[in-house]
């Protein structure tokens, strides 16, 4: 008879088993044994989501956690879905065309299209749900399936099908579908096969609203010769100001340069001017130096470390053990400060270059690589890492802990990381060089580790660009800076980031001490 060391050793393995297939929401008739269930659901390496269904989870993540759910969500639906539903659904247009549009954050609610759809909702962990609408799915013609299972409609067909709402709600999503629009014969003839008037008329308004007036008056035209009678209509709130090149294929370095044209005038209005560069240049760097060990307190308190162990074969040794060993730990920490101050040192001389009239987004684009190398080369040296990983941006998809906004892909990162220094370099205002440097950075996460403490030295050399003082967030207020980045990641909502960092740049501009070292 196995032992209970021996039955937990057999359900991890049949559970690797189901990871190293892909299969990430796993059903009950998954598993050989209920007994192998049990145990895992007890030892925390197993989570329900709904009645017959589970994912895999980190045994030391915290009640109320919701990092496993919210990494595991777009792998779960499609073949929870398929489960009930076979391959006859399909996403609503709306959700369509924001994963289109590279908005792939965790929905509240997501509405599938299903004919056998019973018009009512499936409560998910964390008050997320799917509702199933009695619907027909679009026409093969009209849908698509990626790679990992999702059928939706095709980017042409989720425009045109959209709900008029969501230009008002969504309007960068909107705005960056529509830029993908290189000819209106991609639209048209859905457009025309099913006589919609309205729609075009709407789309025609919607086109003229970004510039794009040539597909707007071929809509309008193509559907007067064809004898019907049409009306334009801008669906969105606001006029938009940047002129979108009509050459980007990229729907994310879109998105970014919409990103940051809506948000910037919301920061203008919300953050304190810039005092301008110092004179007294000298001093200005004394108060960097002075103010370094304050900030690589808070800002390394700020992170959280994740580690990866061989579970079976620490289970199978006798060794396995929820708790970090605190030996590691505090040579990991050892390091992480070292690697911060090494990095500290090579912002200093960025912000040297800064003060004497360099291009601040040229600077930062320049020296950043060096100061991720910086940051992680004592993990290095004393094994912890991998030499390859000072190699640069990452490689594979990173999550960031309980967060609804995924990170974008790393073909998504790579076209959107030039953009940002683009950006950078172009942006006339302090206020939102510092604001969208630090945002749109962590937004896009391009690195596996350290965005976060990347994210704040590029927040505080883009200050000094502004002769702003170096600001410390202080670990205190982690809980209200993480909230405000979530909400600007998930719905577009810039004003709490800025004010968050506003406040505390204003305070510092009064001399007042807003965070502080530990009695």
């Amino acid at each position: 008879m196995a032992t209970p060391k021996e039955r937990f050793i057999e359900a991890l393995q049949v559970l690797k088993e189901l990871q190293d297939q892909g299969i990430v929401g796993i059903h009950t008739n998954d598993f050989p044994s209920r007994r192998y269930r049990e145990i895992l659901i007890k030892n925390g390496f197993l989570k329900d989501v709904s009645k017959g269904w589970y994912i895999s989870s980190d045994p030391n993540e915290k009640e109320g956690e919701t990092t496993s759910w919210y990494t595991s969500y777009w792998d779960f639906i499609p073949r929870f879905i398929t489960h009930k539903y076979d391959k006859n659904w399909s996403l609503s247009a709306d959700h369509s065309l924001l994963i289109h549009a590279g908005n792939c954050s965790v929905p509240q609610q997501l509405i599938i299209l299903s004919p056998k759809g019973n018009n009512s909702s499936i409560p998910f962990r964390h008050n997320t749900s799917l509702f199933s609408l009695r619907k027909d799915p679009p026409l093969p013609q009209y849908r698509i399936t990626t790679n990992k299972g999702i059928i939706m409609y095709n980017l042409q067909a989720s425009l045109v099908y959209a709900s008029p709402s969501l230009y008002t709600h969504h309007p960068i999503d909107m705005r960056t579908i529509l830029s993908l629009i290189k000819d209106s014969s991609e639209i048209l003839s859905i457009l025309l096969e099913n006589g919609h008037t309205t729609i075009a008329g709407r789309l025609a308004g919607a086109f003229r609203n970004i510039k794009k007036d040539k597909i707007a008056d071929q809509i309008i035209d193509t559907f007067k010769q064809a004898d019907y009678d049409i009306r334009e209509e801008d669906p969105f709130d606001s006029k938009l100001e940047l002129t979108l090149s009509s050459r980007e294929m990229s729907p994310y370095a879109n998105r970014i340069k919409l990103m940051w044209s809506e948000m910037r005038k919301v920061i203008i209005a919300s953050f304190p001017p810039a005092p301008g560069i110092p004179y007294d240049k000298k001093a200005y760097l004394k108060t960097i130096e002075d103010i370094y060990i304050t900030d690589a307190y808070h800002s390394l308190s700020i992170e959280r470390y994740r580690v990866t162990p061989d579970l079976i074969a620490k289970v199978s040794s006798g060794e396995w053990n929820t708790k970090e060993n605190e030996e590691d730990l505090n040579q990991r920490d050892a390091m992480a400060a070292r690697g911060y101050y090494l990095t500290f040192q090579s912002v200093k001389e960025t912000i040297k270059a800064i003060l004497d009239g360099k291009n601040a987004g040229t600077e930062v684009d320049k020296d950043h690589s060096k100061w991720y190398r910086d940051m992680f080369s004592p993990s290095v040296t004393a094994g912890i890492l991998k030499p390859s990983d000072l190699a640069g941006y990452r490689n594979h998809q990173v999550y960031i802990g309980n967060s609804k906004h995924m990170p974008l892909s790393v073909e998504a990162m790579r076209d959107t990381m030039p953009i940002l220094f683009e950006l950078l370099e172009q942006e006339p205002e302090a206020s939102v060089r510092v604001v969208l440097g630090h945002f749109i950075f962590v937004f896009i996460h391009p690195y596996m580790d350290g965005n976060g403490r990347m994210g704040r030295f590029l927040m505080n050399a883009m200050l000094a660009s502004g002769g702003y003082p170096w600001t410390v967030i202080p670990v205190e207020s982690r809980k209200i800076y993480m909230e405000t980045l979530e909400k600007a990641s998930v719905e577009n909502n810039i004003e709490p980031f800025s004010r968050f960092l506003g406040d505390l740049v204003e305070k510092g501009l009064r001399g007042e001490q807003v965070a502080t070292l530990p009695s």
